[in-house]
């Protein structure tokens, strides 16, 4: 974009940014569901509950009971 242009930005525009969307895509899209997002966060669950494993185990239990 040349310098001599103003610019735009997208929120303050009274066109549309993206392009028309057709029902069948749209479906398509909703079919398949956020498994991106479900895969993230089965991964970030796996990694906090093994990093409780570790300091159970190597922290709690070698201190023994309290009391």
């Amino acid at each position: 974009m040349p310098a001599s242009e103003p610019h735009q930005i997208a929120t303050h525009s009274p066109h549309p940014t993206g392009a028309p969307l057709s029902t069948e895509a749209a479906a398509q899209a909703l079919r398949n569901g956020p498994t991106g997002a479900f895969a993230v966060a089965g991964i970030a669950v796996g990694v906090i509950f093994i990093a409780w494993l570790v300091f159970y185990f190597l922290l709690f239990i070698p201190r023994g009971a309290i009391g």
